[in-house]
């Protein structure tokens, strides 16, 4: 984007809802003021809201859209920006901010807003997809991931991220195997695992850990993963993997592969997340949607 900043118009959309409370107005107004950038917010009320907002916010002539929320409200404004010429800006205000990670956007707020009033604005274009029609800029979890996701709001102001880890130490007792059918641009696979996952992102944190370096969220393809050993013993391999900095496909303890059209079934069935929103079990088809939106990063992202 090569307007200057005066020549910039930021709508922000709060999700007063999502995560822990953080003051945004004040420091919006000193940034804005001090760039000389006309500003506005909206507030959601429920799902769906951040969507629309966005869309029509862009055909008004604002030309970046700002989501200050989780990642489920990211989602919905980026949404709503695909196929306009807005930019994406990402305040983060979620508990696990897992996009925010992926592409080094500062969690602190007062960060994140800088990259809007820079004097050149540096800007990525990511890849989307959808999932039976739901759009996803994360990743669909199938089983132990998605029943990770389930964490109560009150859980999650009161211990943060770490709300994720108490929920999964008490679904570690309730592992089930599935049986997966999987297709991948019409070829079949079939799989035995705990969870399983689709993925456009292979961020997991706010500070950038990836599943795997080979999880692109530019490449114009989406991933699907297997976690194939029920037992907590491979599960801390994975996860000591990712920490280390190694890469998790090597541990021996995943199947992985690439494609535009994946679809994966699930016998019995599991529990289903798109981007942290729970779904009905059911057979899941996902399309990648490849550079979908432009999102305002950090200089030095490619």
């Amino acid at each position: 984007m090569t307007a200057s900043v005066e020549n910039r118009k930021l709508m922000v959309i709060i999700n007063p809802a999502a995560g822990v409370d953080r003051p945004i107005l004040g420091l919006l107004n000193t940034a804005m003021q001090s760039a000389g950038m006309q500003w506005d917010v909206r507030i959601t009320h429920k799902a769906g809201d951040a969507q629309r907002v966005a869309k029509e916010a862009a055909a008004e002539g604002w030309n970046i859209i700002a989501a200050h929320g989780g990642d489920g409200t990211v989602t919905e404004v980026a949404e709503g920006l695909r196929g306009t010429e807005s930019i994406l800006a990402i305040f983060p205000g979620g508990t696990g901010n897992a996009m925010a990670g992926e592409l080094g956007i500062p969690v602190d707020l007062a960060g994140a807003i800088d990259l809007v009033t820079a004097p050149s604005l540096s800007v990525k274009t990511l890849d989307m997809a959808q999932a039976n029609d739901k759009p996803f800029l994360l990743r669909v979890g199938i089983g132990l991931e998605a029943q990770m996701t389930q964490v109560d709001q009150e859980l999650k102001n009161r211990y943060g991220v770490l709300a994720y880890a108490f929920n999964t130490v008490n679904e570690l007792r309730n592992l089930v195997v599935s049986h997966y059918k999987i297709r991948v641009d019409n070829q079949e696979y079939e799989a035995e695992g705990i969870s399983c996952m689709i993925a456009n992102s292979g961020n997991v944190s706010t500070g950038g850990l990836k599943l795997s370096k080979t999880i692109d969220v530019t490449d114009g393809l989406i991933d699907v993963v297997v976690f194939t050993n029920a037992n907590l013993l491979s599960l801390l391999n994975i996860t000591l993997a990712v920490l280390a900095g190694e890469d998790s496909m090597e541990t021996g303890h995943l199947m992985h592969w690439q494609g535009k059209d994946i679809s994966v079934e699930a016998d019995p069935s599991q529990s289903i997340s798109i981007d942290g929103e729970q779904i009905e079990p059911t057979t899941i088809r996902a399309k990648v949607l490849p550079q979908a939106i432009r999102v305002v990063v950090p200089k030095g992202v490619q």
